[in-house]
């Protein structure tokens, strides 16, 4: 939709998929142990399918959205009287959200089975982020100034993920690459929440200039903060997730060593029997 609410619903998708991987990924790595029974592990399977259940409601809130908003194109591609196409900026979105919806249950039906080859839920990830990436690229065609450079600084974090998706499909479990993939994908949410309240400023507030060359300026450079933000929020996850898990290792470690205490001095205890006793 191509509106304020338009743009902060996926930036809200990307924004709460970023904060979950920042906390999923540190997890699945530091919690990581030689035996394959861990418990952490285990659940990690269970999350992985709730995960792709909820980008497939996300992904379906978003298509019907679009289709069924009062303006919206409401499954009408093209229009008999007059002849023209019905409300094709809809229809973008709406394929956008048609390809998450595919990538949750691409999700859903490789951590449901063991028959499913390992990354093709990271390789259909990539594929939905390049068509959202392909349509954005001429989504913005014939706009003013301002509104095609803050939708390419989108392209960039789209297709920064494309190649960090298809890069971990092939390389499994690699840390640096899942938690850019978090950065990137916090970078994208905060970024759509950014291009509504330029493009479409919320409660009557004043306007960009779209052709101010110094508005540009300051985009690019509002970019770079944004993605320092993403970083900061995974390094500030990772790091609490990481003191997490070390708590967790003491209070167990002490746990086993209380339990060994007691079961040597058991083992030391007198026995005392029927013939002691008379």
């Amino acid at each position: 939709m191509a509106n304020f609410e338009g743009h902060i619903l996926p930036g809200c998708f990307f924004i709460l998929f970023g904060l979950w991987w920042s906390v999923k990924y540190p997890l699945k790595h530091i919690s990581r142990t030689p035996k394959k029974n861990s418990h952490v592990q285990r659940n990690i399977k269970h999350l992985e399918i709730i995960e792709g259940a909820v980008k497939v409601f996300f992904a379906l809130v978003g298509l019907l959205a679009d289709q069924f908003v009062p303006n919206g194109p409401h499954l009408y591609l093209y229009s008999g009287q007059p002849h023209h196409w019905v409300k094709l900026m809809n229809w973008q979105h709406s394929t956008m959200y048609l390809f998450f919806l595919i990538s949750g249950a691409v999700d859903i039906v490789t951590y449901s089975s063991t028959l499913m080859p390992a990354g093709l839920d990271r390789f259909m990830l990539g594929i939905a982020l390049f068509v959202e990436g392909f349509l954005f690229k001429y989504h913005i065609s014939q706009r003013p100034m301002l509104d095609q450079h803050i939708h390419s600084m989108l392209l960039i974090a789209i297709f920064a993920g494309v190649a960090t998706c298809f890069l971990q499909v092939f390389v499994h479990d690699n840390m640096i690459l899942d938690l850019f993939a978090v950065c990137l994908a916090l970078l994208q949410g905060t970024w759509l929440w950014q291009i509504g309240f330029v493009l479409y400023p919320p409660w009557g507030g004043s306007e960009w200039d779209l052709n101010d060359h110094s508005n540009l300026m300051f985009i690019t450079m509002c970019f770079c903060w944004h993605f320092a933000l993403a970083i900061f929020i995974t390094a500030v996850n990772y790091s609490l997730v990481y003191c997490y898990l070390q708590n967790c290792k003491k209070s167990h470690r002490q746990i086993m060593i209380g339990l060994g205490i007691r079961k040597e001095k058991n083992a030391h205890a007198p026995l005392i029997n029927e013939s002691d006793e008379e």
